[in-house]
């Protein structure tokens, strides 16, 4: 899955990897723990081409009745995106892209702790998730727009870390992946392309990442690794307790 990632890329960079005629540089200011439910930077084909603007991470169909009642959701798994009632509308004309400079996994580490590792790019370098966006329309006329990364099968070495990992876009693909309805079924054999994790590298990194309101470019340095705190053995037949 990928509850939480990294924005560091300054505006220029953005603008030519996504070919972007304008960018509000106020939405660009580094961020390193983003979070569920905080506004995130969003590449979406709007009415005057593609546009860069702010989306709540924690997608709403827009069918919900209750927020307050539908739970947070802020992955779509990429094999059951198309029959999905929540992604079906979306994936066929609301697909777009998220900015990245990294995320964040954690690793089970026996009886103690989770440890967690950063996963980014092999030296420097912007990555693109896979997203489904939609306007929600509350009770009172309001609209918010949510955003949910599109999370496909971890590959090696990933998969050691965590069985989900981002479903990320190459730029040749950026075209296709935010086009229409017309070219949905291509669109999602991108997300059945082997490969994604290729250029990708896990570092350990503190667990104060775990904490939403640590932010801050301390979080993405490497640490040592924790040892592993291994269970007790099972008592043999017999043996005194």
């Amino acid at each position: 899955m990928c509850g939480r990632f990294v924005l560091t890329a300054d505006g220029e960079a953005i603008k030519r990897l996504f070919s972007l005629a304008a960018l509000d540089e106020r939405l660009l200011v580094p961020r390193y723990n983003i979070a569920p439910t905080q506004p995130i930077l969003v590449i979406r084909e709007g009415e005057r081409g593609r546009e860069a603007v702010p989306m709540r991470w924690g997608f709403l169909p827009a069918w919900v009745k209750d927020p307050a009642k539908f739970p947070l959701i802020i992955n779509a798994r990429a094999e059951e995106i198309a029959a999905k009632p929540a992604f079906r509308n979306a994936i066929r004309r609301r697909r777009c892209l998220l900015p990245a400079s990294g995320f964040y996994e954690w690793q089970a580490r026996g009886k103690g702790p989770k440890q967690p590792y950063f996963i980014g790019p092999t030296g420097t370098g912007t990555l693109a998730f896979a997203g489904l966006w939609e306007t929600y329309i509350g009770a009172d006329g309001g609209e918010i727009d949510t955003v949910a990364i599109v999370t496909v099968a971890a590959e090696p070495p990933l998969e050691a870390l965590h069985h989900r990992c981002p479903a990320i876009i190459e730029p040749e693909n950026f075209d296709l992946w935010l086009s229409g309805e017309e070219t949905t079924e291509a669109a999602l054999a991108l997300l059945a392309e082997p490969g994604m994790a290729a250029g990708l590298e896990a570092v350990p990194v503190s667990r104060r990442v775990n904490r939403v309101a640590d932010d801050d470019a301390a979080l993405i340095e490497p640490v040592a690794e924790e040892a592993v705190e291994e269970a007790p053995p099972e008592p043999s037949q017999g043996q005194l307790l």
